[in-house]
């Protein structure tokens, strides 16, 4: 029996889906929205692979033009996550969660 993709997933994301980590174990299914971009990516990660390493992907595929991607910070369910270092399966991330990567700082609309 296969998993089946969860919806959230496909909403407002482009392509196929991205490959996060090793891929020898199971698969979390994720979605990864940059704020400042209005735009999401699906992204099949292995659960050992660290939040860093998702937020890079996130924003490289994208927000490329940041210069420094410690000026982000990565939510889920609404916090900050504080430990980027930290394996995904340390979150409460689970099939379907949305993380979201926004700008450290808030600034005014230009």
């Amino acid at each position: 029996m296969t998993a089946t993709t969860p919806f959230v997933s496909g909403l407002r994301t482009r392509g196929a889906a991205y490959k996060l980590g090793s891929g020898s174990g199971p698969v979390l299914q994720l979605r990864a929205q940059v704020l400042e971009a209005w735009d999401a990516i699906r992204i099949d990660a292995d659960p050992s692979a660290s939040v860093k390493s998702l937020k890079h992907l996130a924003l490289k595929e994208l927000y490329p033009d940041v210069r420094n991607d410690d000026e982000y910070v990565v939510k889920l369910h609404g916090w900050e996550i504080l430990d980027e270092d930290a394996p995904i399966s340390s979150t409460e991330a689970k099939n379907g969660s949305i993380f979201l990567i926004t700008d450290r700082r808030r600034r005014p609309v230009e």
